[in-house]
């Protein structure tokens, strides 16, 4: 069966690589990443052979999260490395931003066994560590098959793709026997894994790291913004500033049109609009000017001055989150088109009213916690967006509890960091002995 994935992986690879093809070509895009992909590590990137921990982030939001078990594998693990794979050239840099306890950062490999080989050879782990669902069989067989512990945290499958795994079912229960332990964000998913073939004796549901990983910033530090990013954003205590994160193809022109409804109101609003793909920002700043609005990129503005625009473009990495705390109002992208939703945990520390569209399955348990709670709202189309941002920037009563309920809720959801660790710890103790844990694993009660 191994065999049969490998070759219907290598028939994808072969459909989509005009793809790859023209990105790289077009964008840039995947060129310099090739090698460490194909598993040619640089010489220096574990010169001495030492053992480590090797955790894989896809892209941004797995990168971020790893911010919450960063620090306390190093102080607990001091004898291993501590590396960080991404997929996306986008979490790449975000990880090389954000996470500063990672000795070594890389591109995750192709998954042949002859390449995942070449990797295990140079990275040495003791234990990989997965970001959610990002299941890889022949290297978690090669995993197996050397005695590298792996463990799944953060882990979670949609209702989409439980269909699509109960269709390969009996493979999907043999890739699964090949990880040790299960750390899944809720119950619903623990069901679905152990449906799907997982022991439940190696399930536990931890919560979500994504509540754990959040950081609130101290504002200033001797008198200027810690985040330096702040400081390209000096703005006026009373201007209106709808931030638009993560944004796919379709949602900016929404907001831009909600944006126009505002400014009638409120003249010197702003609108920040982050596209969630790095090859878009040319475009986005084209439709904002055809739009009639006066357009600037972030990497245009002058440092320590308020932005002569109505709409920046931000077209920099790992400063979304930042700027979420200058926003009146928030909409969270990817979610008015069907691409699944983006994080909503990052304007909410803020205390910002969130909204978001009808497409969260990929943050299906947080979005639905946030709404039966009155912390964020679900728009069903543009115009319902024109009219709840246009609500939310002209009346502080009405968004004041949304952004409350919202900084409430990430607070009272914090913990995930403390039970993942104690899994960890069980599967691979520390020497010193310390952090060990008694687990309580999953049961499926029918």
């Amino acid at each position: 069966m191994y065999l049969a994935y490998s070759l219907l992986a290598l028939v994808v690879f072969i459909v989509v690589s005009p793809y790859f093809l023209y990105q790289a070509i077009r964008h840039k895009k995947y060129i310099g990443s090739l090698r460490q992909r194909l598993g040619f590590l640089p010489i220096t990137f574990n010169i001495d052979a030492e053992e480590s921990i090797w955790i894989h982030a896809v892209s941004v939001g797995e990168a971020l999260t790893a911010r919450a078990l960063a620090a306390d594998l190093k102080a607990r693990y001091p004898r291993l490395r501590l590396f960080l794979s991404t997929t996306t050239i986008a979490g790449q840099q975000v990880a090389r931003h954000s996470l500063s306890n990672v000795d070594a950062i890389f591109y995750f490999p192709f998954d042949w066994t002859f390449i995942v080989r070449r990797t295990l050879h140079l990275v040495r782990p003791r234990l990989f560590v997965m970001m959610e669902t990002e299941i890889w069989p022949n290297l978690l067989h090669e995993c197996r098959r050397r005695g590298v512990k792996t463990v799944m945290i953060n882990g979670r499958i949609s209702a989409r793709s439980y269909r699509r795994y109960r269709m390969v079912r009996p493979f999907f229960r043999r890739v699964l026997a090949d990880v040790d332990r299960f750390c899944v964000q809720s119950e619903e998913s623990a069901r679905r894994f152990v449906e799907l073939g997982a022991d439940p004796v190696h399930v536990t549901v931890t919560g979500s790291l994504k509540f754990d990983s959040l950081e609130l910033p101290a504002a200033t530090a001797h008198g200027k913004p810690r985040q330096r990013v702040l400081r390209f954003f000096r703005l006026a205590t009373n201007r209106t500033v709808v931030v638009a994160g993560s944004t796919m193809r379709g949602e900016e022109a929404a907001v831009l049109r909600a944006l126009a409804r505002i400014r009638e109101k409120l003249p010197g609003a702003l609108a920040v609009l982050a596209p969630r793909q790095p090859e878009r920002f040319g475009e986005v700043e084209r439709l904002a000017r055809d739009a009639g609005f006066v357009t600037i990129r972030r990497s245009e503005l002058p440092i320590d001055a308020e932005p002569r625009a109505d709409v920046v473009v931000l077209d920099s990495m790992g400063e979304l989150a930042q700027l979420y705390q200058l926003a009146t109002a928030v909409f969270v992208g990817g979610s008015l088109v069907d691409h699944g939703g983006h994080n909503i945990l990052e304007p909410a520390i803020f205390g910002k009213p969130i909204v978001f569209g009808p497409h969260m399955q990929n943050f299906k348990e947080i979005a639905d916690t946030f709404l039966a709670n009155g912390a964020a709202i679900q728009v069903q189309s543009d115009r319902e967006l024109d009219e709840v941002l246009l609500t939310l920037v002209t009346d502080p009563v009405r968004r004041a509890p949304l952004g409350a309920a919202a900084c409430a809720l990430v607070e009272a959801n914090r913990g995930a960091k403390t039970k993942t660790l104690e899994v960890i710890g069980a599967l691979l103790p520390p020497r010193d002995g310390h952090g060990r844990a008694v687990v309580r694993p999953f049961r499926l009660v029918h």
